[in-house]
């Protein structure tokens, strides 16, 4: 409140943080784990606030037609109930107007009785001029314009509210480039003498972590978009314009001291994307006890004592004995089956390998790889055993191509209805996550490389025991133990001998047809054998995914990274 000194150490800004199912403030991967670093952050009760915008009217609600094509209905049902509004305000300006912020707070509570308060800025004030009052509904919504207004309300209205709540920043941790007006305030209101000074002090200050190689999600305004809403914005610092445009994560490496890429992998390529900065990795991990099944915590309570406040204790998994493993999975299979027959009307099997793959369906993820070839997958599973599919989640509103993937899985679902088991289950959310992720038998990822910089959906399935395949990039490239935690789908080695589409391909085309023959031949020769030939030898695996990949893949592990390397 006005007038209190709370001095935390970190402040961090994300442009979707997930809190609950119902409080619609994430879309995918990268709320996520801003969620669950801030619940790590709450369960080692370090001293961390969360900035984010209240985005009442969610990302989007989800729906098939008839004809299984996406539509799409701004999201309904947010849940205020855990929400408080507080009797503050904060003014700042945008363009020539004078725009107020208000905001929300919801507590985190960790293991052991920390708290980390995320407050939720929110514009919906009659006095503002109407352009700015649904800048906190709409989770990426509008056109650039929108995007940028929502991007300054985020960094200086987040800025702004906290000086007013009392705060005294430390750090600003900006989490992806849509924050990084955050880094910018904190240059304008420094008390620092001199520009050179003022820069120091910011840089001293912030922290950057970026998330996406890919230029197409990068946030880029002209110089000119920018100083009609932000006329104090520093163009005249050397560097700091890219071609006379404002590149958000440029601006945020160039105020930053430390920034980080989210893998190894992503950490190279990022450092070649931008060579004038020294780029860290500090590869993602997730929330062990929110991605655990109900099952597996029970598990994991009973056999390693600890693993609640200490994550790495995970590795102690080697001992749990296989039957206790074979019975917490059949346990989270069966919710698995239940849901699917209530959401889809489909029988799934308890004794059939089940594959799963739910994330944003995005051109570069190829959630269609598995289903590339039919006749072949069909004969694969005439032959090694059959396997049941299960898919989820949504394209973005104006991703036309990640809905037409989504139109053609929904197609080949009937179509191919009395051959394969497929399921499509509609509107991809944290519960639905849950029980799809810890139910299923193998995990299925598919990026192009190297375009995926992390990935987590992987991480969270090794907390339940589920072995992974995938192809190499982002984390996969640290996590991937043949045979250990999973399979990886790999490079095209010399004289490999792979079906050709012809001469009239694209490189893509051919990498998609390269990787899908691998797919169906590591399914056909080493996954179902394994799962029904040698089935302790699959619970042998699963039970080393949890103690390699489980053990470290997770935010206790990356939240202390950051306290050593990048907040002390």
């Amino acid at each position: 409140m006005p007038g209190s000194k709370i001095i935390p150490q970190v402040a961090y800004f994300s442009m979707e943080i997930a809190l609950e199912n119902n409080i619609k403030t994430y879309s995918g991967g990268l709320g996520v784990l801003a969620g669950d670093i801030l619940r790590s952050a709450a369960d080692q009760k370090f001293s961390m606030v969360g900035v984010t915008l209240l985005s009442d009217e969610g990302y989007c609600e989800q729906r098939f037609n008839q004809a299984g094509e996406q539509e799409e209905s701004p999201s309904f049902g947010y849940d205020f109930s855990h929400l408080e509004k507080l009797p503050v305000t904060a003014d700042i300006i945008i363009g020539s107007d004078q725009v107020r912020v208000g905001v929300w707070r919801y507590l985190i509570r960790g293991e052991g009785g920390g708290e980390v308060p995320v407050y939720l800025l929110d514009t919906k004030f009659p006095e503002n001029p109407e352009i700015y009052r649904g800048l906190t509904g709409r989770l990426y919504g509008g056109d650039e314009e929108y995007r940028l207004l929502q991007a300054i309300v985020l960094g200086r209205g987040g800025w702004q509210i906290l000086k007013v709540l009392g705060y005294q920043i430390d750090k600003i941790h900006i989490n992806e480039g849509h924050a990084a007006f955050a880094a910018l305030a904190h240059f304008l209101n420094s008390r620092a003498g001199s520009e050179s000074e003022r820069l120091a002090d910011t840089k001293q200050t912030c922290v950057f972590t970026t998330h996406t190689p890919l230029r197409t999600a990068r946030n880029i305004f002209s110089a000119s978009l920018v100083l009609k809403y932000q006329s104090d914005f520093p163009v005249n610092l050397p560097g700091l314009l890219d071609a006379g445009r404002v590149d958000m994560i440029r601006l945020a490496l160039y105020f930053s001291n430390y920034a980080n890429a989210v893998s190894k992998k992503h950490q190279q390529l990022t450092s070649l994307i931008f060579p004038s900065y020294h780029i860290r990795a500090v590869t993602n991990g997730v929330h062990s006890l929110t991605w655990a099944s109900p099952e597996f915590k029970s598990l994991y309570d009973k056999f390693i004592p600890g693993w609640r406040h200490e994550n790495h204790l995970l590795r102690g998994a080697s001992s749990i004995p296989l039957a206790e493993i074979r019975g917490a999975h059949q346990a989270a299979k069966r919710s698995l089956i239940d849901l699917i027959k209530d959401k889809a009307g489909l029988d799934f099997s308890e004794d059939i390998l089940t594959i799963g793959f739910a994330r944003r369906f995005a051109i570069y993820k190829r959630p269609g790889l598995l289903l590339q070839d039919l006749d072949r997958l069909l004969s694969v599973q005439e032959r090694a055993g059959k396997i049941q599919i299960i898919y989820s989640g949504k394209a973005h509103p104006a991703d036309q191509k990640g809905k037409e993937i989504i139109s053609a899985v929904n197609q080949i679902k009937q179509k191919y209805r009395d051959k394969i088991k497929l399921a499509f289950i509609e509107n991809y959310d944290l519960d639905l996550a849950k029980i799809i992720i810890a139910g299923v038998d193998l995990w299925l990822n598919t990026p192009l490389p190297p375009n995926e910089a992390s990935g987590t959906s992987g991480m969270k399935a090794a907390h339940n025991g589920v072995p992974q395949l995938s192809t190499l990039d982002g984390w996969w490239l640290e996590g991937c133990v043949q045979e250990k935690t999973g399979w990886a789908i790999a490079e095209p080695a010399a004289g490999d001998s792979i079906p050709s589409i012809g001469k009239n391909h694209n490189n893509k085309n051919q990498r998609d047809r390269e990787d899908s023959f691998r797919l169906y031949d590591i399914l056909e020769k080493e996954i179902l054998p394994l799962y029904y030939n040698d089935p302790e030898a699959w619970l042998e695996m699963m039970r080393s995914t949890i103690s390699i990949n489980a053990a470290y893949f997770n935010t206790d592990r990356v939240l202390r990274e950051y306290r050593q390397q990048a907040y002390s």
